[in-house]
């Protein structure tokens, strides 16, 4: 037989439960979240967000490292974590030292992209030092036969196999990386629309739900474009 006084804490456990608030969702950080468009960009955040930005960049490009080095972490915080906003990075190819990065930043896939998108970025007035020395050395060099050498002279030579390996990559997985033909044919791809066919006129460009902003190029003159910063 159960006392009374084993009812009375019965129904007080039991009154508590469900005089409970309901334990919330835990929230998902949309930051955290990895993909890859159709053409190729890979694309930071909640898929069905409100906003889609799309930055058309270059790695020898100084005004994209300065953007990515003053936007990225306001971007991140303030919209694509909240889901209000995701970003795809597609790349907009100058030159072969452009496209040399450009395939390395690739390595690993989405979940990589975007840490070695930023090295790259935060990297730049190093690198770019180094392919200046690289390209007065060899300006009166025969070019090579072969793309994928010229690419692994320049990589090695340039720091951005060291670079990538400090990201936990091997030379192996980077010279991979390097001679992948259908990720440079992704990579040429989004250079050929970004300058054939939208005609981006320099970079970074960028795209809010698929309007071209032809007089945003900096932090400053693209946040005014985007939705107010989710609390």
């Amino acid at each position: 037989m159960i006392g009374f006084s084993r009812i009375s804490i019965l129904a007080g456990a039991a009154l508590s439960l469900i005089m409970a608030p309901a334990v919330s969702a835990q929230k998902v950080d949309w930051a955290k979240r990895y993909s890859m468009s159709n053409i190729g960009g890979f694309i930071m955040g909640k898929p069905d967000a409100g906003t889609n930005l799309v930055e058309y960049i270059s790695y020898t490009c100084s005004h994209c490292a300065a953007f990515t080095q003053k936007a990225a972490a306001p971007l991140h915080v303030n919209w694509v974590s909240k889901g209000t906003l995701n970003i795809e990075i597609r790349n907009a190819v100058r030159d072969r030292y452009d496209l040399t990065a450009a395939l390395l930043a690739r390595c690993g896939g989405p979940t990589k992209f975007f840490g070695n998108h930023d090295a790259l970025m935060a990297n730049f007035d190093n690198w770019m030092k180094q392919v200046v020395a690289y390209n007065d050395a060899n300006k009166d060099k025969p070019p090579s036969a072969s793309i994928d050498d010229t690419m692994d002279d320049i990589a090695a030579s340039t720091g951005l196999y060291t670079l990538l390996q400090k990201r936990g990559f091997t030379p192996n997985q980077l010279k991979i990386c390097l001679g992948d033909t259908g990720a440079r044919d992704k990579i040429l791809a989004m250079t050929k629309q970004a300058w054939g066919e939208l005609k981006i006129s320099g970079t970074p460009s960028f795209s809010v739900n698929g309007r071209l902003l032809a007089d945003a190029h900096d932090w400053n003159s693209l946040e005014p474009a985007l939705p107010p910063a989710a609390n």
